[in-house]
């Protein structure tokens, strides 16, 4: 009869393990305006838009108060679609079997990559001026941009994480 741990493996990789990540997470995009930011932007851009059109109708300019209202409904539209961009994420898993990138745009419809760990390379363009640029998951022939919507900062933490875990998926083989 055999002594020490059945459960584990001859290689010493245990296989109720293989599949639980060693790293993940969620990158959203970065946004500065949240919605009571939002309702106080508007509210005083459309206060000095009402007081400045007011006054230049007095002085009989009056097509000026059509031009704030295109003013104040571009401003309401831009930020829409700047919070609407806000409902993306992109997924990002590494175990010691793959490498999944899923990307979620803001209607809802998902994206996923999936690579092989051992084959995976990580590159990375920095800027001096502006910090991590670009992020890209590369195996084989095949690319994908990691946290494109993130600030350089969150990218470059994003960059340490994912190479970190790559690093210790490959030691493990």
């Amino acid at each position: 009869m055999a002594s020490g741990n059945v459960s584990a493996h001859p290689d010493g990789l245990d296989p109720a393990t293989m599949d639980r990540p060693v790293y993940s997470a969620v990158i959203r995009p970065n946004q500065s305006l949240g919605r009571d930011g939002f309702r106080i932007v508007m509210g005083l851009c459309c206060l000095v838009a009402l007081v400045t059109s007011v006054v230049f109708w007095r002085m009989g300019f009056w097509p000026v108060a059509g031009f704030f209202g295109l003013d104040m409904l571009a401003l309401y539209v831009a930020l829409m679609a700047s919070f609407r961009r806000g409902r993306s994420f992109e997924e990002v898993a590494i175990s010691p079997l793959e490498v999944s990138l899923a990307r979620i745009d803001p209607r809802g419809t998902r994206r996923e990559w999936r690579f092989n760990p051992l084959w995976t390379k990580l590159s990375r363009v920095e800027d001096e001026e502006f910090g991590l640029r670009t992020l890209t998951l590369t195996s084989r022939r095949e690319y994908v941009v990691v946290a494109r919507d993130a600030s350089p900062m969150e990218r470059e933490a994003v960059a340490d994480g994912l190479s970190r875990a790559l690093a210790s998926v490959k030691k493990g083989f």
